[in-house]
Parts: C-alpha cells; structure tokens; sequence
C-alpha cells in the first residue's frame, strides 16, 4: 500500500496538467520516482515501439523479478490535453510490487500529428508489446490499460475498439490490440454531448480538443464523433472502472456517466465510482479504499494471481 500512496504522489502532479496541459514543465519532465525507489524496479526506458518512429512513439517497461513464467501487463496512458505530460511520470509502476509488468506508453501529441495519431500509438504500443510478450515474460492474453484524463479518454477507445480495426496502422499487424480491462479516471467520452464544449472552441480555436481534431469541433463532425469512446461501444467492450470526481470543472461527471451507461446498456460490466468533492485529480483517487478497488478490478480481470487450471 505504502507505494501506492507514494504513486499517489506523483498521480497529484499529473492530474494538475491532465486535460489543459498547463503548467507543464518546458521539457515535458514530471517528477521522477525515488532512487531507492528505482532500485528495486528493473525497468527499460524508450523504447521503441515503431520502427524508424516519432521519438514520443516509445515506451518504458518496468519489471517484477523474474520467475521464469508470464505476468500480466498493465499498461499506463498519461494525461496532458493531448498536447503534454509524459510517459516517464507513471503512478502505474507502483503496481510491479503485486507481480504486474507494467508499460508506459508514449504517443504523439496533438503538435506533432492530429487525431487520430494518438489511438494509433497506443494500439502500435500494445501490438508492439504482444510481439515482444515471451521475450518480457508477459502473458499476452492478460493485458490491462490505464489512463487519466486525456489518457483516460485513449484508455477508453483502447476498451471500446478491440475489435475495431480502423486505427490499427504500421507494424505487427497480425498481433491484435485488444484490452482486456480498462481503468478510466476522468477521460473525456462524449464529444458530442460535453455541455459548453460547442461554444468554447469557438472562443478558442487553439484550444486543446480543436488542436487535437485539426479544426474547430463545428467545422469537424465526423472528427468529432470518431474521437468519442462511447460511440463505439458494443457488447465485446472490455470492462470498464470509472473513476470521477463530481467536482471536476474539466471533465464534467456528465462525461463518465455517459460511458457507464452506454457500456451497461450494452451488456458490458462497467463499474463507475464518483467521489464526493473530488475534481480534476487529487488524494481521493489514491485513498486506500480506491486503491483496493482498482487492484481488485485489475486482478480479476487479468486472472492475478492465476488459480490453477485457468
């Protein structure tokens, strides 16, 4: 629990930046997790998951100790607008001291190359590491996602597109790029129905969602509504947990109650939790009792520890 509360830490600055991306440092660095911290964690830093790719089309891996047999993977998806954050602030590696492998995916942001480059990463990401599964002992069949804000929202359409093979572009083709559980904090959903988004970016054209749809929203319908997760749920959804504070002035709660609905309607299980004056981030989500909520998820899902003959 204790490097739970220590990610927590680092989760805090994370949610700062999530979805507007401010205050992010010039070179994109957030805090870094503690050298004892980083002793007792094997990890591997950029690497890339594209051939000849982008310099943010890379990955960090960090690693339990090794028993010869394969491990499920979480893999995180930082926040930051879709125009900053990066990949080596990871709460997600906390996770390791439970057995997980963990990834942290790197993707392309919206100056680099507009939507939908960043579901393309992530899903060249998860290819990418089933490719690679037996040479990092991982079980390629248990493959989690995690994400928060703007990474929520690529966590989500990793859950919803399993079987959607439209954003499957690149390398190792043959290796699919289906989830099997997503944990969601904040990520936006719905495009199209996001209360005052309609105005906003007609105020602000160099707004985070215009710059990452290349276009005001208005001028942008069909971009509009391929970058919303819920618009792509159906019953082989992965299961989904929300998370979402009632007091969150970036991405209303409106948002996550769409998503459960739609995946509920749809026979997925989804469970969304609201945290009572919680906004965009913030200690609630690291609380001991959300904690043991997504650990639960995730070993239920990604069958950990493995009961015999499963």
């Amino acid at each position: 629990m204790n490097r739970f509360l220590i990610a927590g830490t680092l989760l805090l600055f994370i949610c700062s930046v999530a979805l507007h991306g401010q205050n992010v440092p010039p070179n994109g660095q957030g805090p870094q997790p503690s050298p004892k911290a980083e002793q007792s964690v094997r990890t591997m830093r950029d690497v890339p998951y594209v051939t000849g790719g982008h310099e943010r089309q890379r990955l960090d891996l960090y690693f339990p100790p090794g028993n010869g047999s394969a491990r499920p993977l979480v893999a995180w998806i930082h926040g930051g607008a879709w125009q900053g954050g990066s990949k080596d602030d990871c709460p997600a590696q906390a996770l390791v001291a439970r057995g997980y492998v963990v990834a942290s995916i790197g993707y392309r942001l919206s100056q680099h190359a507009i939507y939908p480059a960043q579901i393309e990463d992530c899903k060249a990401a998860v290819r990418w590491l089933r490719a690679h599964a037996s040479e990092y002992e991982i079980d390629p069949q248990r493959i989690g996602v995690w994400g928060a804000s703007a990474g929520g929202h690529l966590a989500a359409l990793l859950g919803t597109t399993g079987d959607i093979h439209d954003f499957d572009v690149g390398e190792n083709l043959s290796q699919p790029s289906k989830v099997q559980c997503v944990i969601d904090w904040f990520g936006p959903t719905d495009f199209q129905h996001y209360g005052d988004m309609s105005k906003a970016p007609k105020q602000d054209p160099n707004g985070p969602f215009s710059r990452l749809i290349g276009g005001l929203p208005a001028d942008k319908p069909d971009q509009v509504k391929r970058s919303s997760p819920v618009n792509y749920v159906q019953s082989d959804a992965a299961p989904f947990l929300i998370m979402q504070g009632d007091k969150d002035t970036i991405v209303p709660a409106q948002q996550s109650e769409i998503l459960d609905a739609a995946l509920r309607q749809a026979g997925v299980e989804s469970t969304l939790k609201i945290l009572p004056g919680a906004g965009h981030g913030g200690p609630g989500f690291s609380s001991p009792e959300n904690v043991q909520a997504m650990t639960d998820f995730l070993d239920k899902h990604l069958q950990w520890p493995r009961s015999a003959g499963n």
